[in-house]
This record gives structure tokens, C-alpha cells and sequence, in this order.
């Protein structure tokens, strides 16, 4: 577990890492429970009479709300904060998961996982909250990747973890356990958090430590900028494009990757839960160092910009690699590519989820800048498993076209970052990406 102990000049003091760890858990039963479905379903289609249509409606439902709700979510996180928001969000996920295990038909489950999605919308921008306001600058990245590795662990275990419960409880008590999981972690959740400025817990030394590094202080500083004026700014464009490359790539691994080791390389189902979940797993400490090594070029003197961008942009450059899965004859070699692009991948993510805290005109503003890229990421949750099955009827089944279009939405995405942001710094202040994307726009304080 990250500590203090191993951040170059850092206190003696591990409330924050705990705080953080909190979120972690919170966004691995996010991910628990939206793979539930996809584990559950060929139990359930033969119980509930499903087309694959009906099944592929259901699977793109949750997107569908969760990406229009993303928005909105993080500007109610901004308003109410991250301890109610996310308390909240958690009870409601999983008592619409428990729902699931009750439903008698298509419509039914159709409309639970559109609640699903949106219910789920303020999980992320919360705990993009959390980083803002409990760690300094230079320790955000490695914060943010520790919970957003929450969802490669969530995908990663939810295969053996809920086909182990199904057998036991059947696929309707899957859900109910998970449902109940999560209601006891939103106890949990409710008893542990706090902000830094109400945690009995935090000493003195630690709590300077996080403020002197530049954590956000709700009711300091500007007033927040209003919602829409966010979207004058070429940072914000380049952040919702950039992400959206990425998530580009990233969703194949989430959606197409099992069919692809199936139908491809021809792996069983005992090689694909076993062999399957190695590019999830070893993408979790691909990311953990990636905010490491964030925390290690700030506190040697690079600016915030070049420690974010150097995982950016060489990580969605070496993910590039996927495009050479689709041509070489060794299964073996095809799922290292895999993994080695995977891995790359959430290197690069280590720095997603700490740039809205960076480029926040007011504190007020980051829940909500979150919210916004991640409206970005969730569209390309329902176009890209599209895109490559309309590429994989047009070839024949041919995964080498498919793949190859995600090794250019990779590289796209590294050119984006590279160019297209010139730095990460407050909006409305002088530095390159914070110049309006129109001429002469308000920017002053609504």
C-alpha cells in the first residue's frame, strides 16, 4: 500500500492514502457490479426467453445514462461533496443491482440498467474530489491511479469472483450479493470518510502538508467559474478528445477482448478466466507506477505539465502495440501484445483523473470538470464496441482491421495531449492551454 513512508518528503501521516484507498474500494464495486450482467447473462438469457439484440441493448443501456448523467453528477459532487454524493451513489447502485436479481423480462432489465448508469454517474467525479482536497500537486497522479485501478480490479475479478457466486446462489442471487456488498460499504463508506478540515485523525503536520502543496480548499480562493464557460477552453476540448481516443482503445478490452481470445486465438473458457484476466491485473501496477512516477519528476523540479504528460503521451504510443495483435501467428505473443498495450494504456490513465484538480479555475469547478471528461470516456463506451463490430462484419470476422483502428485512435490520442495542450495549468490563468479555444471570451468569476 502507497504511504508517506515512500513519497519523497512526506510527513509522517497516512490519513490521506487512507481516504484514497476508501475510493478505491468504492470504484472496484462500481466495476463488480457492472460486470455482473455481462457474467450472468447466459444464465439468464435461457431463463428470460433474450435475443442478442435484447442482450446488446442491455449491455449499451448503462452508457447510455451514465455518459448524459456524468455532467451533472460532478457538479452535484462540487455542491453537496464527495462524502454525501458518493454514500449516496454507492446505496443507490447496488440497491438497483439487487432489483436486477427480481426482474421477469426484457423492459424490466432495460430500464434497471439505465437506473444503473445513472445512479453510478457520481462514483468518479467524487473521487476526483477527494484528490483535490486531500493531496498536494505532486502526489494527485498517484492518488488518482490508485482509485481509478479500482476498475481494472473490479473487471479483473469480477469473472471468477461472481461465476463462483452464480454457481453457489444462481445468477439472480449474484446480484442480490452484490447489491448487498455494496450497502455495506456505503455503511462503511458513511463511518470512515471525511473531509480534511473535519477528520478527528489527520495531525496538524499532515494537514499543512496537503494544503501547502496546493490541495483545493472549498470557500478559498475564486469563485467557480460557470459550468458552461468551461467549454471556451482548448484544454477542456483537448481533455474530452484526448480521453476519448484513449477510452477508444481501452473499451476493447472491456467489451471485444474475451471474443477476440475466443473466436481468434481459440481459447477455451478455463484459458479464458484464467489467461483472460492477465492484462487487467498487470495494468493495475502499470498504473500505480505511473503516479509514481509523477510524484517523482515534480519533487525533482519538472513542472506539473511535463510529469503529466510524459505517461500521456508515451503510454498511448506504446498501446499502439495492439495493432500487431492482429497479425502474428502465436497466441502467446498476440496476448502479450495485449497485455503489454493494456498496461500501457492505464499508465497513461494515471494521469487522467488528477488533471481536473490541475486545471480548476476554483475549487468549486473540479467535480465538474471531472464529470465532463468522463462524459467524454463513457461515449466512447458505446462507440467503440460499435465501431469494431461494424469493422468486424465488413471483414469477415477479421480482427486485423479492427485492431488496427485502435492502434491509430491510440496514437491520435498521444497527439492530442502532446499538441493540442500546451500546459496544465488554471484555466483563465497565462500558459498555453489555458487561452480560450474563441477569441476574447468571459472569464471572470460568475
Amino acid at each position: 500500500m502507497t504511504s508517506s513512508a515512500n513519497v519523497p518528503g512526506a510527513p509522517a501521516g497516512r490519513v490521506r492514502w487512507t481516504m484514497i484507498w476508501l475510493a478505491f474500494g468504492a470504484v472496484t464495486i462500481n466495476y463488480l457490479d457492472r460486470a455482473n450482467l455481462g457474467v450472468a447473462l447466459p444464465y439468464m438469457t435461457e431463463d428470460l426467453d433474450l435475443s442478442k439484440t435484447s442482450t446488446g441493448l442491455l449491455m449499451g443501456a448503462f452508457f447510455w445514462t451514465y455518459a448524459a448523467f456524468l455532467p451533472g453528477a460532478g457538479w452535484l459532487v462540487d455542491r453537496f461533496g464527495p462524502r454525501r454524493m458518493m454514500a449516496f451513489a454507492v446505496a443507490a447502485w447496488s440497491i438497483a443491482t439487487m432489483l436486477v436479481g427480481a426482474a421477469t423480462g426484457f423492459l424490466v432489465l432495460l430500464l434497471l440498467r439505465l437506473l444503473l448508469g445513472a445512479v453510478e454517474s457520481p462514483a468518479y467525479p467524487s473521487s476526483s474530489k477527494i484528490v483535490s482536497r486531500w493531496f498536494p500537486a505532486r502526489e494527485r497522479a498517484m492518488a488518482a491511479s490508485i482509485f481509478d485501478s479500482g476498475g481494472r480490479a473490479g473487471t479483473a475479478f469480477a469473472l471468477p469472483v461472481v461465476a463462483a457466486v452464480i454457481a453457489v446462489l444462481g445468477w439472480r442471487g449474484s446480484f442480490v450479493a452484490a447489491g448487498v456488498l455494496g450497502l455495506l460499504y456505503s455503511a462503511v463508506w458513511l463511518k470512515f470518510y471525511r473531509d480534511p478540515e473535519t477528520h478527528p485523525g489527520l495531525t496538524r503536520q499532515e494537514h499543512d502538508y496537503i494544503r501547502d502543496g496546493g490541495s483545493a480548499v472549498e470557500g478559498s480562493g475564486a469563485e467557480p467559474m460557470p459550468w458552461l464557460h468551461l467549454f471556451r477552453y482548448r484544454t477542456v476540448w483537448g481533455m474530452l478528445l484526448g480521453f476519448f481516443c484513449l477510452s477508444f482503445v481501452l473499451y476493447f478490452f472491456i467489451t471485444w477482448f474475451p471474443s477476440y481470445l475466443v473466436d481468434e486465438r481459440g481459447f477455451d473458457l478455463l484459458k479464458l478466466g484464467f489467461l483472460g484476466m492477465l492484462p487487467a491485473l498487470l495494468a493495475i501496477p502499470a498504473q500505480w507506477f505511473g503516479g509514481w512516477l509523477q510524484i517523482r519528476l515534480v519533487t525533482n523540479g519538472r513542472s506539473v505539465t511535463y510529469a503529466r504528460k510524459v505517461p500521456l503521451v508515451s503510454g498511448l504510443v506504446l498501446s499502439s502495440v495492439i495493432v500487431f495483435a492482429g497479425v502474428v501467428e502465436s497466441a502467446a505473443l498476440a496476448l502479450a501484445l495485449l497485455a503489454l498495450s493494456q498496461s500501457a494504456l492505464c499508465f497513461a490513465a494515471s494521469s487522467l483523473w488528477a488533471l481536473p484538480a490541475d486545471i480548476a479555475p476554483a475549487p468549486g469547478n473540479v467535480a465538474s470538470l471531472a464529470g465532463i471528461q468522463g462524459l467524454a470516456s463513457n461515449a466512447a463506451g458505446f462507440v467503440s464496441p460499435l465501431v469494431v463490430g461494424m469493422l468486424l462484419d465488413g471483414f469477415g470476422g477479421s480482427y486485423v482491421v479492427p485492431l488496427a483502428v485502435a492502434g491509430g485512435m491510440a496514437l491520435l490520442g498521444a497527439l492530442i495531449y502532446g499538441l493540442m495542450i500546451r500546459s496544465f495549468a488554471p484555466l483563465g490563468t497565462a500558459g498555453g492551454t489555458t487561452t480560450p479555444a474563441r477569441p476574447a471570451p468571459d472569464t471572470s468569476p460568475a
